[in-house]
């Protein structure tokens, strides 16, 4: 831990933030309603306004671009009763089998399954006739749906060759669009009130007004979503192992001995160091005493299974992932395709032009984050990935 200085703690060496990632963080402290400080984690990078991998809490106010424009982003994870044993030599036939049943990219469903239509009807049920759910007319079909980027699905192993499924993604469309939408709300009312901020990415709505609610309404709404959608997923994928481990299928419930799900770019009203205030973490995950969470590394890396050590300086915190190390413009001047080859081999994927800007290297090693991450969380489980899925 290191205290940058009275308004700045890193849970990682300071030396190792990037200049303007470290102008992002300052420019949050300053905010006047920041709480004690801002806690910075070790997979901090640059962000839109504030770092991702940073946690804010607040007292009166919040800064939409320090949830992030992926609202309820995060991570599910399974645990499995079968082994390494139990996997074919070849895992092609399920990739293709778990790409069939989740579109990737841009892609949505283009129709919508049983099980994800009584979701669909949670999600309508909870916006009650409210008109923000129009802000993007695909999302029921996006429900279901994987995304780009660096959101994934793997099949991975433990330290006892126990099989997992880890999954990474969040709201799709419609989460960014209302981000962006409120982002804009806010940065009207900077103009309004004629408050200048030394980056505009930073304009905020003040607790009680109508805009604060409205945001407050929608970000429930899109947490919940991404929340739904990792789990329509990953009963999907779960169904695909059960034809793959039971041969006839239909045994998806007989799989799992444990789900974990975890947000990380989200906000919501917690007690800390006596006083009640919204903890915003943008790349950055809850950890208290024993909560369970997830902490992926890039593709072809590992991933880890943790449990909290509600460190109160982190506002019981812990990172979300590896964290870019390079931009995506950056990976692809760096990186080639015999690269991305040479760093998934062994590891059943798509081997694509498309994905080099996901290329491990392009990412701060994983081993390096969860060692500076010994005081926030306690390793259950060690992952490592034997298929990958990605969108481009």
């Amino acid at each position: 831990m290191h205290k940058i200085n009275d308004k700045i703690i890193a849970f990682l060496d300071p030396a190792t933030i990037e200049p303007k990632a470290m102008e992002q963080l300052e420019n949050v402290a300053k905010l006047p309603f920041i709480f004690q400080h801002v806690a910075v984690m070790p997979d901090c990078h640059l962000g839109i306004g504030a770092t991702v991998g940073s946690v804010i809490a607040t007292r009166g106010a919040i800064v939409p671009a320090a949830v992030g424009v992926d609202i309820g982003c995060g991570m599910i994870a399974v645990r499995t009763k079968f082994s390494a044993g139990d996997l074919p030599d070849n895992l092609k036939e399920t990739r293709d089998g778990i790409e069939r049943r989740i579109p990737t990219g841009f892609g949505v469903n283009n129709k919508i399954q049983e099980r994800a239509a009584g979701r669909v009807q949670l999600l309508e049920t909870q916006a009650n006739g409210q008109d923000y759910i129009r802000t993007d007319q695909r999302w029921p079909h996006a429900l279901g749906s994987l995304g780009g980027g660096n959101h994934f699905i793997e099949i991975c192993l433990d330290e006892s060759d126990r099989v997992w499924v880890v999954l990474h993604s969040g709201s799709r469309g419609i989460g960014n669009k209302l981000a962006q939408k409120h982002m804009n709300i806010a940065k009207g009312l900077m103009g309004k009130w004629f408050i200048s901020l030394p980056d505009p990415a930073l304009a905020y709505l003040v607790e009680g007004t109508p805009e604060f609610e409205d945001y407050i309404r929608d970000l429930l709404w899109a947490q919940k979503f991404a929340m739904l959608n990792r789990e329509e997923m990953m009963d999907r994928v779960m169904t695909e192992l059960s034809y793959l481990f039971f041969k006839a299928g239909g045994h998806e419930g007989e799989i799992e001995q444990e789900r974990i799900q975890c947000h990380h770019n989200f906000t919501q009203k917690e007690h800390h160091m006596g006083a009640d205030v919204w903890v915003t973490r943008k790349g950055a995950i809850q950890m208290r005493k024993g909560q369970r969470g997830v902490i992926p590394g890039s593709m072809g890396t590992k991933s880890y299974i943790v449990s909290g050590l509600e460190n109160p300086v982190a506002f019981h915190s812990a990172p979300h992932g590896a964290g870019r190390r390079f931009s995506r413009t950056e990976a692809r001047r760096r990186f080639t395709m015999e690269d991305f080859e040479k760093a998934m081999a062994g590891i059943e994927c798509r081997k694509s032009e498309a994905l080099i800007d996901e290329i491990p290297g392009a990412y701060k090693p994983i081993d390096e984050v969860m060692e500076n991450s010994k005081d926030l969380v306690k390793v259950e489980h060690e992952l490592r990935q034997v298929l990958n899925v990605k969108g481009d």
